[in-house]
């Protein structure tokens, strides 16, 4: 069985929704991508915490086939976020970002783990995306996340990285404006002459869209009806979508398609609790499930 490595941020984040708060609850890209993608296949994680971080709090995961010896202990404290959220659950304000460690971040991806074949780059600085890239014995697929802040900050650094994967994940906002562009079709067409061959783009609760050599597939969201915190969504639906692919066998544009639903039906989950609370609970015959309530949802 393949298996995924991702490099990210592991953090304690403190959320505020209309309904109810949370503090200090576990949180980070390689977390709710682990999370998310260890209910398909093995994930090895390289990240950082502070002497502040309780090794405990990833005990879970662990017991998931996650595997944490990429992630270095440093002194000094984890990188932690606050966010508030509008009544309508789309709308979110930052209250703090405490880089802390993840300030000085420097991923030392370990030997064993050089040779993953499934490779996620969480949103982080390009240029560490390209330390990681360096240091990886030829993957069968990378993938990276970024972010407006990196696109504004580090453009020409994260133009190159693009360069350099198989495939982006971005939201609308960030696709357009990382080429210029007012239309969304088009701004596809012209993150693919940038080298990657496969490009989603998420619309939130709208579903996302992807692009397969200039071939597209529009993928719904779930209907969910309480949500409960979005936090993570984003990284749970990167998640969904490498575990599935790399149980495929081969990365075909069919399995490509089929890896985007499976995505927005983990991210469907991880919104229904705060934290990685739903994704705990979460069994592959429940995503299973929700995997044929999306696809009767777009037969005609």
């Amino acid at each position: 069985m393949d298996s995924v490595l991702v490099v990210g941020s592991v953090a304690y984040d403190s959320v505020e929704t209309p309904e109810a708060k949370v503090e200090d609850a576990l949180g980070g890209s390689a977390i709710y991508f682990s999370a998310a993608a260890s209910l398909f296949v093995p994930v090895k994680v390289v990240a950082i915490v502070g002497d502040d971080f309780n090794p405990e709090d990833v005990d879970y995961l662990k017991s998931k086939r996650v595997d944490f010896k990429g992630m270095q202990q440093v002194p000094g404290k984890t990188f932690r976020w606050g966010g508030r959220y509008a009544r309508d659950m789309n709308h979110r304000e930052t209250l703090y970002t405490h880089l802390n460690v993840f300030e000085k971040f420097d991923p030392d991806i370990p030997a064993e783990y050089r040779d993953t074949p499934f490779l996620f780059l969480a949103n982080i600085q390009p240029e560490l995306q390209q330390c990681v890239l360096e240091q990886m014995k030829r993957p069968k697929f990378t993938m990276l996340d970024t972010m407006n802040f990196w696109i504004e900050g580090r453009y020409e650094a994260l133009l190159k990285t693009i360069t350099r994967v198989d495939g982006i994940v971005i939201n609308e906002e960030e696709a357009l404006d990382l080429v210029h562009e007012t239309n969304l079709i088009r701004a596809m067409k012209k993150i693919t002459r940038l080298g990657p061959k496969v490009i989603i783009v998420k619309k939130g609760e709208h579903g996302a869209i992807l692009s397969v050599n200039n071939s597209y597939f529009f993928a719904p969201a779930y209907p969910v009806e309480n949500v409960v915190d979005p936090t993570g969504a984003g990284d749970s639906f990167a998640g969904g979508f490498m575990g599935y692919l790399a149980t495929a066998g081969e990365i075909s544009e069919r399995h490509l398609r089929k890896a985007v639903i499976y995505g927005s039906a983990v991210a469907s989950f991880c919104v229904a609790g705060f934290s990685i609370s739903r994704l705990k609970q979460l069994t592959r015959k429940e995503i299973d499930e929700r995997v044929e309530d999306l696809r009767r949802l777009v037969v005609f």
